[in-house]
Formats: C-alpha cells, sequence, structure tokens
C-alpha cells in the first residue's frame, strides 16, 4: 500500500510517501519538508494564523513535488494519513482538510495520526529497527516524555516536563543569550567550542525518585550567570556548553531510571532534540554499558516530518484501521487513548 502523509502541526509542512511492500526505509519512497523559520524569525515565535495561512500555501505543492520525486501519479496512492493532533488548531485543519479531500477523491481510506507517535515510530523506519518492548525518549517541540512501549499502540506514559521542555528550554536559553530565533540549534552550535566545567549548572529533579522533567529553573540559571558575565563570544560558548551538558546528562540519568522501570534495556529517542550530538553519544554509551542499545531516527527525521506521518499511518491502515469521513483535529490528545495494533 502506497501512502501520502501530510505533517502540518506547526510551523513546518511535511510531505511524504510510504510504501508498506518494503520494510524500513526501503519503504520511503520520497519525502519534503518546508520550514516557516524565516517567516516567524521576525515575531522570535511561531504566530499560529500564518502558520495556518503558509500550510495553505505550500502544502499543494509540496504534495505534487513530492510525488514527482516517488515517480507517482495521484491515481496511485493507496491510502492517507495526516497528523490530527495534537498541534495547532488552524494548522491541524489544513492538513486534515487537504488529506481528507484527497482520500474522498480518490475513494482510498484516510487516518488521523497522533503526531508524537509519528516521532517514536520514526526509528523503526531505519536498519535494523527494534521490536517492543522499549522505552522512548520524546523529546519534540513543546514535549519531553518517557513512554513504555508494550507494543505499537499500547503506551504507558512515565515520566514528563512539569514545565519547559528540553526543546523549549534550548529556544528561550538562546533567546536570553541574545541568539536569533530559533536559537536551539545554534546554541548546540555554540556549546561544540565552549571549554567544558566553566559553568557548572544543576541536573534538576535528579537528586529525587522519579521520571519527571523539570527545566525552567535551569533556564534561571543560565539568566543570572549570563547577567553576571562579561557577555564574550568565549563566555557565550562556555555558557552553552554548561546549559547543554546539564540537560544531556539529566536526560540520560532520567532515560537510566526509565529502563529499570520498564525493565528493558532498548532506548528509542526522537524528536527535534534527539538530533544533538552529545546526546546521542551519551545515550549510546549509557546503554551499551547496561548491555542493551539506543536507536534514533537519521537526523532529517527528527525533526517534524511527513514521513513519520506516512509510516505510523501505513503501519494503521495495513492494520484495518482508518477514520470516518469527517475532518477532525485534536489540538491536545493523550497517546494512552490509542488504540493498540
Amino acid at each position: 500500500m502506497k501512502v501520502l502523509g501530510i505533517e502540518s502541526s506547526c510551523d513546518e509542512t511535511g510531505v511524504a510517501v510510504y510504501d508498506t511492500a518494503s520494510s524500513g526505509a526501503a519503504g520511503l519512497l520520497a519525502h519534503a519538508v518546508y520550514s516557516q523559520i524565516a517567516l516567524h524569525a521576525e515575531y522570535g515565535g511561531v504566530v499560529p494564523e500564518l502558520a495556518s495561512r503558509d500550510h495553505v500555501r505550500k502544502l499543494l505543492p509540496l504534495i505534487r513535488q513530492t510525488l514527482d520525486e516517488a515517480g507517482l501519479r495521484l491515481s496511485d496512492i493507496e491510502g492517507v494519513a495526516y497528523t490530527a493532533g495534537p498541534g495547532l488548531v488552524g494548522a491541524l485543519l489544513v492538513g486534515a482538510g487537504v488529506a481528507r479531500a484527497l482520500a474522498w477523491g480518490l475513494d482510498v481510506p484516510a487516518i488521523g495520526v497522533h503526531h508524537m507517535e509519528g516521532h517514536l515510530l520514526a526509528p523503526l523506519m531505519e536498519d535494523n529497527a527494534p521490536e517492543p518492548p522499549f522505552v522512548a525518549l520524546l523529546v519534540s517541540g513543546g514535549h519531553t516524555q518517557l513512554v513504555a512501549v508494550d507494543a505499537i499502540g499500547r503506551y504507558r506514559l512515565l515520566g514528563e516536563t512539569l514545565d519547559d521542555a528540553a526543546g523549549e528550554a534550548f529556544d528561550k536559553t538562546a533567546k536570553l543569550m541574545g541568539l536569533p530565533y530559533p536559537g536551539g540549534p545554534q546554541l548546540a552550535k555554540l556549546a561544540e567550542t565552549g571549554v567544558p566545567g566553566v559553568y557548572k549548572f544543576s541536573r534538576p529533579m535528579t537528586d529525587r525518585p522519579g521520571l519527571d522533567f523539570s527545566f525552567s529553573g535551569l533556564k534561571t540559571q543560565v539568566l543570572l550567570a549570563w547577567r553576571d558575565s562579561d557577555q564574550s563570544e568565549q563566555t557565550k560558548m562556555d555558557i552553552a556548553r554548561g546549559f547543554e551538558d546539564a540537560v544531556v546528562d539529566t536526560l540520560a540519568i532520567k532515560c537510566g531510571r526509565a529502563l529499570d522501570a520498564a525493565g528493558c534495556d532498548t532506548l528509542i529517542v526522537a524528536g527535534g532534540v534527539g538530533a544533538n550530538k552529545r546526546l546521542r553519544a551519551k545515550l549510546v554509551e549509557m546503554c551499551e554499558k547496561r548491555g542493551g542499545r539506543a536507536c534514533f531516527p537519521r537526523p532529517s527525521l527528527c525533526t517534524d516530518n511527513g514521513a513519520m506521518i506516512a509510516f505510523a499511518g501505513a503501519l494503521r491502515l495495513a492494520a484495518g484501521q482508518h477514520d470516518d469521513l469527517a475532518i477532525r483535529a485534536t489540538p491536545r490528545w493523550d497517546m494512552a487513548t490509542l488504540q493498540a495494533l
């Protein structure tokens, strides 16, 4: 089954085609992502109405482009998957409306995909993908979650952030240090040349039991250190390194606890922060010491993309699941309510 996937939950328009006749990465026939970073940079953050309008402008051309790259006609599509939530309601409705219209016109099944399930399943598109059970660290946008995956569609939330997510902490910390939007990736780049140990920040909530996260206090520590410094370029690098080390260590400590709690040694990591090189190295080292392994999607599939939606939707469509003709968007959606395959 050739499934067209559409992602429009926030500020990236993603389209992909996944073919269930081939497994893993071989099944991904084509994918393309258009980022709205330049559009929102003037405002220092995503403006929901502008995001929705830009999805309207870009989605159909991106579908044509992706089909051309896959060597397919629209009539070759046998199913449509789209992000139904969580996300910005206006942006979600753009993708849902286009997806439902295409499915109706082609007389093929369609299914709304949970955005975070898409991220969670993205590593399974890679070679030598793990089989459940495993633990998933989801670090995407406003989400930082640890999830026990008993089977695809059977998820248990082990811990989550109580305030800022890791990605938000990266972006907000970069902003208070004067880095342009979106600052998270630039902060990580600065950290590569920072001197470790010059600035030592706390590892929030690691001094007590539990699997929840909190990064707002860490952000405040960085603000105070920055205000009291000479604010030179080297200081900026050193603070960035201290901040990144604190986030990476915190995530690694909590992941180790989550693996203990779930009784397994396989960890998958997905979401934008999952592309961070230092985080990847730390988690690989930790899992290898346990006799297990850490699995990641390729960096291009860490940020929001249509490939993960096409893949997640293809799995559910192949299992016989599909939605009715209604156009639905669910800005808040608990992943634990999903139907198991």
